[in-house]
């Protein structure tokens, strides 16, 4: 069943006239949308399988090669130093030659450096073919623009939810993975193994629609319209009567207005043309219109990205046998403790995201982030002090699932806020920001847990995330229930204008 679809028409003069959001509306969310779920749902299982192999690859290699514990976070801050390049990259393309060329670019990169690297022969080439891999997930936020962009306004925020759980399914199975391949044939096959969700992307690429909110976006109703047609076709119901319209005849994207020119262009111009209209798009951020959201969101997606990761790697470093920490040690005589208990962590995405999920489109997106910030820290403040391993495993688990939670809503929120001429660019530097934190976690963080200074590291995550609070909350516009934009009149410099 499809969800109620309530249909609005407007006049244009003497003519019946409807935009994207409006036409979603209509045809509501059913058949045709679900294979797109999966889709960007699979890229969502292939991101958190690669980020998740971190967790025990890290002290495999440590362990074989005889790294030091800076070398260990190193290959850890390669793969996010990696994701934050390519956040930008991936965003850029996508905005400026469509959605499916920009997950295709990053899906080729993400299995080819991802297979590669299970061949590495040292130390050196390991870190630079898991640097290529995170250029490649920096892609994520194409996937989720693309699936954002055939979702209706109406229960948005539970729609775009559902792509967590793929990333939860990912977690969890690359935890299962890792219990089962590396105790018997090693780190080289988990590495090779963990590619084949990219790998199915690839597969089933030739199938997948271009977004018809980018189509109208760029001028290509045609194109659009067909697409949307499909969608009315096998949702089982109808297109508004009247021609589809672009949401705004103003638009930051200026390559639309001259693409009919372009072909006329030699190489050399129209690579200099895409470069200038990538640096206008990445200029518009810092508009008057976009720079407070664009600072406030990349702060509370920092210091979302730090706590979450840091986290996963705490649970990762107390379980580990090379750790010195004495009581708060999380591993046992077991030799499978360490995938024991990274699985049990990683469940807590579970109830994370049907935590989001339950208030995300009741109290709206910012509320939803600040209560879920401020549960981390209640579960985070008794590791400040001495506790059992039971009692450690439980509060790292509450903490897991409230950071999980801010983190599926504040990636939704980072794509609402800016309009489709942008969004891809916008939310790919808003998780660059986010992939920062990435980076700089495994050598401070982890560096604080493996000399044994757990309180100092706690400390810090508390204040990261009440601080990751406050801007969020500080972000002008919350976006639940709110129609999409295509653009922003320039013009206008008065009000930061993300819907409708």
């Amino acid at each position: 069943m499809n969800e109620p679809a309530e249909t609005s028409v407007r006049m244009d003069g003497e003519n019946l006239v409807y935009t994207v959001d409006e036409a979603l509306a209509s045809v509501g969310f059913g058949k045709f949308q679900r294979p797109v779920l999966v889709y960007a749902g699979l890229a969502f299982i292939a991101e958190a399988m690669e980020v998740m192999i971190l967790s025990f690859v890290g002290p495999a290699v440590k362990s074989q090669w005889d790294l030091s514990s800076s070398q260990e976070s190193l290959l850890s801050t390669a793969v996010f130093g990696g994701m934050f390049i390519g956040s930008f990259f991936w965003g850029l393309v996508s905005d400026h030659h469509g959605r499916r060329k920009g997950f295709l670019g990053a899906t080729l990169l993400t299995c080819g450096a991802g297979l590669l690297s299970a061949f590495s022969p040292n130390y050196a080439y390991l870190v630079i073919l898991r640097c290529l891999v995170g250029s490649g997930l920096g892609g994520g936020s194409v996937f989720s623009s693309w699936f954002l962009e055939f979702v209706p306004a109406s229960h948005r925020g539970k729609r775009m939810l559902l792509l967590s759980w793929f990333w939860a399914f990912g977690s969890i199975f690359e935890a299962f993975l890792a219990w089962m391949v590396m105790p018997r044939l090693g780190w080289r096959w988990l590495l090779a193994a963990s590619c084949l969700p990219a790998f199915a992307l690839l597969l089933f690429y030739s199938h997948v629609p271009e977004s018809p909110r980018y189509l109208c976006m760029k001028g290509r109703i045609n194109d659009a319209y067909n697409i949307l047609e499909k969608i009315a076709l096998l949702n089982q119901s109808q297109l508004p009567p009247g021609e589809l319209v672009p949401d705004s005849t103003i638009g930051l994207d200026e390559e639309s207005a001259t693409s009919e020119y372009t072909p006329l262009l030699s190489t050399t111009e129209k690579m200099d043309l895409d470069f200038r209209s990538g640096f206008q798009s990445f200029l518009m951020l810092f508009s008057s219109k976009l720079i407070r959201t664009t600072l406030l969101l990349w702060e509370s997606l920092f210091g979302n990205v730090f706590s979450y990761y840091g986290i996963i790697l705490l649970t990762s470093e107390l379980s580990s046998g090379q750790s010195r920490c004495g009581s708060n040690l999380l591993k046992s005589e077991n030799p499978d403790s360490l995938y024991i208990n990274v699985f049990i962590s990683n469940l807590a995405e579970l109830p994370g995201i049907v935590l989001s999920a339950t208030i995300v489109d009741r109290i709206g997106r910012k509320l939803t982030v600040a209560v879920a910030f401020v549960l981390a820290g209640i579960f985070l403040l008794p590791l400040v002090y001495h506790q059992s391993a039971t009692l450690t495993m439980s509060f790292l688990f509450g903490a897991r699932m409230s950071t999980k939670a801010a983190l599926s809503v504040a990636t939704i929120y980072g794509l609402e806020l800016y309009p489709t001429s942008v969004r891809a660019t916008g939310a790919g530097a808003a998780y660059a920001a986010g992939k920062v934190g990435g980076m700089i976690c495994p050598l401070v963080a982890v560096g604080l847990v493996t000399n044994c200074q757990i309180t100092e590291a706690i400390i810090l995550f508390e204040v990261l995330m009440a601080v990751s609070a406050v801007c969020v909350m500080f972000i002008p516009v919350d976006t639940k229930g709110q129609k999409l934009c295509d653009s922003i009149d320039v013009s206008d410099s008065k009000q930061v204008v993300v819907g409708q």
